[in-house]
């Protein structure tokens, strides 16, 4: 070998190892080995072939002097043509003419349009002795330097590769096994909560995805606002988990579901003999939730008596629990939720303004499903994948079947829609769902009735509901109990529903112009 064939493979190796920190990147690092060759020496065409797992197949991973068609023409398998054989034993092998060798296949086609003799010298690549690809090229010194100062080069650079490849499976294998101890962490999140995000790509999710993400590591309280059905309860377990309290208890309390006396109780808990049935003492959900988070969802149904108790505690972190009087302090956060305009509620007296401002801290919208409905599509993928499983039953949506929902104005949101999907995958015999399979159940655009009008029917609605109550209360002469028996509600529900349409002056004032006493 003459000092300048020397020379010349010394500056080609100082260069391949110059561009070793893009490794990280394969395709990239292969592509500029095999450009370093093409400027510094006679070849023409180049390719690096390696084993496409988990297929069984060898594909062209970087080429220099193909076309990206011929590109992904080169495919072949194990002991199939000369790359095959290579690849199978292991052995370079040099093929003065391509044309003569009934072995070489010229899958990519290039060799084709050759009016020479074309030389073709394959080498494998290894990686701790066991074959994982082939470097092929053509004549690298030319016509001069023998085939054997080629072979001797090549299985060089090969092993150059060989490293770049290894160094790039150990930093996919490293990146994989981080994924696998995140995932592990995010799994404890629970699934739905991930999928919120998941499906949640429109702009104003990605919006509160970002106000979550900044908001969950601080202690600041936080005031979900947004429609029936949204998604808020989830927002709120997803910042306690973001938080710094993750591993503490996350409470929550619905401010809605229970009697102000009892719900009193729920809150700062009671001491034994503290009202008629408390035989012993209850610790409240602000102690169970000490150390955590606290989820106080309908904070907008509140009793002024509970919201200046509630207010009380935010100032101070501290409370008594009914029958006591030993002030108790705990260190929790506290997450509230409404679906109601708190800022009309304050205008109307039925709201402290103090107390909003306490926990208005950090609000954050919830949008309605109207408000994002590109995100329809994937939260129907998501809903009907998980009902697939429990229904054992696959449901396929046709594009106008997605236009028809996204055409809905959804006033139940998100809720709405996976009980719609329910509903569907209950009742369809087959699986594809078109737009005639949606009439009944989704009005089209064209029959939905605009904004304005939806909100007067609902109006419309609950003024109906509000008299059928006082209807009720009046013929049982104002006894709770009496009237949600003969309207088949709960004394919970029918406690709610006063409390929703503001009639507990009314009830107290009809009530105790019976001379019957206090309503029960």
């Amino acid at each position: 070998m003459n000092q300048h064939i020397a020379e010349l493979e010394l500056s080609v190796l100082y260069q391949i190892t110059e561009i070793i920190g893009q490794a990280l990147n394969l395709n990239q690092a292969l592509d500029a080995i095999l450009s370093i060759l093409s400027r510094s020496l006679s070849m023409k065409r180049a390719t690096i072939i390696l084993m496409d797992e988990p297929s069984p197949e060898l594909r062209i991973r970087a080429s220099y002097g193909l076309s990206d068609q011929e590109r992904l023409r080169g495919v072949y398998r194990p002991g199939e043509g000369v790359t095959g054989r290579i690849f199978q034993t292991g052995r370079p092998l040099v093929i003065p003419d391509v044309t003569k060798e009934p072995l070489f296949l010229d899958r990519t086609g290039a060799r084709r349009i050759d009016r020479e003799p074309v030389s073709y010298i394959g080498v494998p690549i290894s990686v701790m002795g066991d074959p994982i690809g082939v470097l092929s090229v053509d004549r690298l010194f030319g016509a001069e330097v023998s085939s054997d100062e080629d072979i001797r080069f090549l299985s060089i650079v090969s092993a150059l590769v060989a490293q770049f490849v290894q160094l790039n499976r150990e930093v996919e294998a490293r990146e994989e096994k981080l994924r696998g101890l995140i995932g592990g962490l995010k799994a404890e999140l629970s699934e739905k909560y991930n999928d919120f995000f998941m499906v949640g790509r429109s702009p104003v999710m990605l919006e509160v995805r970002k106000l979550i993400e900044k908001v969950a590591p601080s202690r600041a309280a936080v005031l979900l606002l947004g429609e029936s059905g949204t998604g808020k309860t989830l927002v709120a377990r997803i910042i306690h988990e973001l938080s710094s309290r993750s591993e503490r208890p996350y409470v929550k309390v619905n401010c809605a579901a229970l009697p102000e006396n009892l719900l009193e109780s729920e809150l700062f808990g009671h001491e034994k003999g503290a009202f008629t049935g408390a035989s012993k003492s209850k610790p409240g959900r602000l102690e169970e939730a000490d150390g955590g988070s606290v989820f106080l969802d309908e904070i907008g149904e509140l009793s002024p008596s509970l919201q200046a108790k509630l207010l009380r505690f935010l100032q101070e972190k501290e409370f008594e629990r009914l029958g006591s009087t030993r002030t108790r302090k705990v260190d929790v956060r506290v997450l509230a939720a409404t679906n109601r305009d708190l800022t009309e509620a304050i205008h109307l007296g039925h709201f402290r303004e103090d107390l909003y401002y306490r926990l208005n801290v950090f609000p954050i919208r919830v949008p309605p499903l109207r408000e994002r409905l590109e995100d329809i599509p994937h939260l129907v993928t998501y809903f009907t994948s998980k009902l697939s499983k429990e229904y054992a039953k696959d449901l396929v949506f046709s594009d106008d079947a997605v236009g028809t929902l996204e055409g809905y104005h959804w006033p139940g949101n998100v809720r709405e829609l996976e009980n719609l999907l329910e509903r569907l995958i209950i009742i369809k015999d087959g699986t594809l769902i078109t737009q005639q399979d949606l009439t009944a159940l989704v009005p089209t655009p064209k029959d939905s009735p605009p904004p304005l009008e939806r909100l007067e029917s609902m109006a419309g609605l609950k003024e109906l509901e509000r008299r059928q109550m006082i209807a009720a209360l009046e013929r049982n002469e104002w006894v709770q109990s009496r009237a949600a028996q003969e309207l088949g509600m709960t004394l919970r529900q029918m406690g709610y529903r006063i409390k929703k349409y503001r009639l507990e002056s009314m009830v107290r004032e009809r009530r105790a112009g019976t001379g019957k006493g206090p309503p029960i």
